[in-house]
């Protein structure tokens, strides 16, 4: 089905034509159409155009109100103070167009993109051989909601998990295994992720143990390190060894996150090795880096350290070896020119926001990003603990991410179970809707929080009934789908006839929004709007339930239709929008 136009782009152009007739001078002039509390649409552009036609705003929006085509669409226009126009929408208008987008299935009427690229979207990079911790996990969960929301419109996105599985310290690690060649043997079975992590926790401090004791072994596996970065195959096949636990490991608690993460997507700093050489090659040629004490650097006048000297970006260390920045600029140049990609996003911590304008200007500079070739670095915050501090155990350790997980599962568990009885879930329904309710109360929590905020980790309030959670949206499309229970024969039918009660009207006019929100959101890389569209959804849903009754007491039949009507289609869009977060929605809850 084709798209849907909103009311909101419908209004719009009968303004925007009525303006052209009313001021040619001003060609196609935009008439700054927006939402507003006093009506349902407010257009504010009047009286910019009015001050450069050096006309009277009042005088010149009375003459667009006259010229507009109102049709079935515009009920009222009011012109306000000094040249507003406050303007109601008919309900038949609202029904009309709300029945358009049901009829569209679960798109429910939201437009592909027009002109979609392909997005390389680099996330969730934990480090090979070392534990997932709470500082993990608003890269992973930002991430998947960014590529689930730019999928939906029609973008073609390619992941990239960029994990840390290359450095010094894996000629420790290899020399230790090479040496107790059984100590990641598998006795029997298929080994679990905490089974994975377990024996690469154990191996590491038994070699760290050595290493720090032996002087010998220290420098077999410095060697080590040398065979690595030269791929001698014994040395390779050992590393992969840890590569191939590790995974084991991370796939365990992104199965838990709710994340679909394939082999084919994770493409670690090993990755790059064979671009590293010729990456310095073409920056030392174009004059981009220059040595500097032995070093290839890259120099910028917006960069100096506290003693007024310029910090560069050192691309080529002066003993041979390679920096991150050789990394992550071979990464751009794999990404452009093999991916294909036109816009490459960064889900990295913002304190690493110096190191990545760095790179990405570098990059520019060798022409690897242009005008039509753009990076972002979607940088989030951090992730506090109920004290304002960053979240720490009681013991001052930083906080295991799959301990985190099984506590909110838990919390959750215990609230489903709560009300369960009155619902008549079964144990194992209770147990799946805990880890759905657990998991969407972490996610929520961060995805409801501009990404470069901090923000608390409190999950007494994560999985709470009230306010803005996630347990309060999949409890709002649980109650909707209780509804159809009890409906009996009635179905949803939309009836355009009916005059709309006030909170049927702002039900109406807010699904209207789903598509034109979920635009800025992509545009923006912002799932907090997505949220925050979602959370509102819900409240204006819960004042719709108390002042509209679509089941008891029993409205007329086309009323109660319509109202059902409204209902689904709320269930839908709600649906729609917590999947693209990446959080599941219940039957019953």
């Amino acid at each position: 089905m084709a798209s849907v136009t909103s009311l909101t782009a419908s209004v719009h152009q009968r303004l925007a034509d009525a303006l052209s007739a009313a001021l040619p001078e001003a060609g196609s002039a935009d008439p700054l159409l927006r939402r507003s509390d006093r009506a349902d649409f407010q257009a504010n552009g009047i009286l910019a155009l009015a001050k450069k036609a050096k006309a009277n705003p009042r005088e010149l929006a009375t003459q667009v109100v006259a010229r507009v085509e109102s049709g079935d669409v515009i009920k009222d226009i009011e012109v306000s103070g000094p040249g507003f126009l406050n303007i109601t929408i008919t309900d038949r208008a609202i029904v009309a167009n709300l029945a358009e987008r049901y009829a569209d299935g679960a798109r429910v009427g939201v437009p592909l993109a027009e002109h979609p690229g392909t997005t390389v979207i680099d996330y969730a990079q934990p480090n090979v051989a070392k534990e997932m911790h709470v500082g993990h996990l608003r890269s992973a969960v930002i991430g998947d909601a960014v590529v689930r929301i730019l999928e939906f419109t029609g973008e073609s996105v390619v992941r990239r998990h960029h994990i840390g599985d290359w450095g010094t310290q894996f000629g420790m690690l290899i020399q230790y295994l090479i040496e107790h060649p059984h100590e990641l043997d598998h006795k029997g079975g298929e080994v679990s992720g905490e089974e994975a992590m377990s024996n690469l926790n154990r191996l590491y401090k038994a070699a760290r143990t050595v290493f720090d004791s032996d002087e010998e072994f220290k420098t077999r596996a410095r060697r080590r390190v040398v065979d690595l970065q030269a791929g001698e195959p014994e040395t390779l096949a050992m590393w992969q060894r840890f590569v191939d636990e590790s995974k084991i490991y991370f796939y365990s608690v992104f199965d838990k996150l709710d994340m679909e993460i394939h082999d084919a997507d994770v493409v670690g700093e090993s990755g790059y090795n064979d671009m590293l050489d010729e990456t310095c090659r073409l920056l030392e040629e174009s004059g981009v880096a220059v040595r500097s004490d032995g070093a290839l650097c890259v120099f910028f006048d917006d960069v100096k350290g506290p003693d007024g000297n310029p910090v560069p970006l050192i691309v080529k260390k002066s003993d041979g070896g390679y920096g991150y920045a050789a990394t992550d600029l071979s990464a751009i140049r794999d990404r452009v020119v093999n991916l294909k990609a036109d816009s490459l996003i960064y889900v990295v911590d913002a304190r690493q926001s110096l190191h990545f304008k760095m790179v990405f200007e570098t990059a520019r500079r060798a022409g690897w990003l242009n005008d039509d070739v753009k990076a972002h670095q979607l940088a989030f915050g951090t992730v506090l603990g109920k004290d304002g501090k960053p979240f720490k155990t009681r013991e001052g350790e930083t906080v295991r991410l799959v301990d985190l997980l099984d506590e909110a599962i838990d919390r959750a568990t215990a609230v489903v179970r709560e009300k369960a009885e009155k619902v008549g879930l079964s144990e194992p329904e209770i147990e799946e809707n805990g880890r759905y309710v657990g998991i969407g109360a972490v996610k929520y929590a961060d995805l409801s929080t501009s990404a470069v905020r901090d923000y608390k980790f409190d999950l007494d309030q994560m999985v709470s009934l009230n306010g803005d959670t996630s347990v309060y949206l999949q409890y709002a499309y649980a109650r909707i789908r209780s509804i159809f229970g009890k409906a009996g024969e009635r179905t949803p039918v939309a009836h355009p006839e009916l005059e709309l009660a006030p909170a049927e009207r702002a039900l109406g006019l807010h699904l209207d929004r789903f598509g034109e929100t979920l635009e800025e959101v992509a545009a923006e890389y912002a799932p907090h709007k997505l949220a925050a569209y979602l959370y509102q959804l819900a409240s204006i849903l819960t004042t719709f339930y108390d002042q509209c009754p679509v089941i008891k007491p029993a409205p007329a039949q086309e009323v109660a239709e319509n109202r059902l009507f409204l209902c689904d289609l709320t269930a839908r869009t709600l649906h729609q929008g917590m999947t693209l977060l990446g959080i599941r929605t219940p039957e019953r809850l």
